[in-house]
């Protein structure tokens, strides 16, 4: 009872696992891309999969029609994209925080050098603020 358990859930996991575009097949093998050959047709090139190299069929290998993986592919890299675009606009608005936070700085440390008893002249006030605006 426990023997058939436990090939019941190594059938559960393989099946469960089949998405994208496999690499490896649980039980350690290659996978690789078949043409099946007899659903082929003279308008029909056949079905193609992607098959474990040692495939056999007890459900412990994969075997995955080729369309179904490349369409789970494409949606898995199409939502990296959209995370990797959101992480690019956030990294444009901190940019702008830091030029702020970097003008400000600038503003602060002229104020501190004019109140330790440095000529603070007005000509020099306006090219401060004519460099902050960079």
């Amino acid at each position: 009872m426990k023997a058939h358990k436990a090939y019941y859930q190594r059938v559960d996991f393989v099946s469960n696992s089949m998405q994208g575009i496999l690499q490896l097949c649980p039980c350690g093998s290659i996978t690789k891309e078949i043409v099946d050959e007899e659903d082929t047709y003279d308008y029909f090139p056949g079905k193609r999969y992607f098959i474990c190299k040692d495939f056999e069929n007890d459900g412990l290998h994969y075997r995955q029609p080729w369309v179904i993986g490349v369409q789970e592919e494409v949606e898995r890299l199409k939502l990296k994209v959209l995370r990797h675009e959101n992480l690019l606009r956030e990294c444009e608005a901190l940019k702008e925080q830091i030029k702020m936070l970097v003008n400000r700085v600038s503003e602060l440390e002229y104020l501190l050098l004019c109140n330790l008893n440095f000529p603070c002249i007005i000509s020099s006030m306006k090219s401060l603020s004519s460099y902050s605006k960079l």
